[in-house]
């Protein structure tokens, strides 16, 4: 049986309705707690751009990975642990393309454990999971 023949329970629905697109357009969430203008990449503005609001659902996803993977390994993720996402808009003959690098600090364990934590968590982050094989990702332990 593969992913699309499991049974899904729904467990929550983010919700959003955008207008404007990625230049000067705006993207506010049913609940009102993400309310965004969106300013195109190197442009003048304050907004923000879809490529940071990827990076930034799919550090806070894959850093919750990291702890559910030490909490499984009884191992003791440090605190400061963090994940700097950087997810690159590309263009090509074709058109554009996305292309991200996670870059995983979790200061003061093993490396062997560090990396463990951080392939468990590439395989089971629902960001990661989407992703996979759709573009190119590069997992860094720095």
């Amino acid at each position: 049986m593969n992913s699309n023949q499991l049974e899904k329970k729904v467990v929550y629905t983010g919700k959003a309705h955008t207008t404007g697109g990625r230049d000067g357009g705006s993207s506010r969430s049913s609940d009102g707690r993400l309310d965004v203008k969106f300013t195109f990449p190197g442009n003048p503005g304050t907004g923000t751009n879809p490529e940071q609001l990827l990076a930034s659902g799919w550090s806070a996803c894959f850093l919750t990975n990291i702890l559910i993977a030490g909490g499984k390994k009884k191992v003791s993720v440090p605190p400061e642990t963090a994940v700097d996402a950087e997810v690159d808009l590309c263009s090509t003959d074709d058109g554009f393309v996305l292309q991200a690098r996670l870059n995983v600090s979790l200061p003061g364990l093993d490396r062997k454990v560090a990396q463990s934590l951080v392939d468990t968590a590439h395989q089971n982050c629902p960001y990661s999971r989407a992703t996979r094989g759709n573009i190119d990702v590069t997992i860094n332990v720095v």
